[in-house]
């Protein structure tokens, strides 16, 4: 069985949550959801779980962050820089924000946006072939 990510995120709107990442192209699994938690499905292998506050707290005996600080950003790769601007472009459309430049290192290009609660995500696209060869030498 392969390795599968799970990532557990307080939200403040559970709809709202949904909404935004079915904007992005993920569905709900409905067997894992109910009205306290939502299963984002992001591929075979990554799950985004949003959690009611009340429902994150279940979990934690620690303060939750509020959406001013930060304590992790949420990397994902992208077949192509077009499928970064794709989902980029979503979640600006459905309530997110753009948060910083985009980077273009030839080899590799980022964009990054934070959810309608904060949560910081970035989408990153890599050159395959420079992926193998490594970092150029001098």
């Amino acid at each position: 069985m392969e390795t599968m990510v799970f990532i557990n995120l307080p939200v403040a709107d559970l709809e709202r949550s949904k909404a935004f990442y079915e904007a992005l192209g993920y569905t709900i699994n409905p067997m894992f959801s109910d009205d306290t938690a939502a299963c984002v499905v992001v591929s075979d292998t990554i799950f985004v779980m949003v959690l009611t506050l009340p429902k994150f707290a279940e979990f934690t005996d620690k303060t939750i962050a509020d959406a001013e600080t930060i304590e992790v950003i949420n990397s994902l790769s992208a077949p192509s820089k077009d499928e970064v601007h794709r989902i980029v472009d979503a979640a600006v459309a459905a309530g997110g924000t753009e948060d910083r430049p985009e980077m273009d290192l030839g080899s590799m290009y980022q964009r990054s946006f934070t959810d309608p609660d904060g949560h910081r995500w970035e989408y990153v696209w890599m050159d395959e072939q420079a992926m193998q060869d490594g970092p150029p030498t001098e």
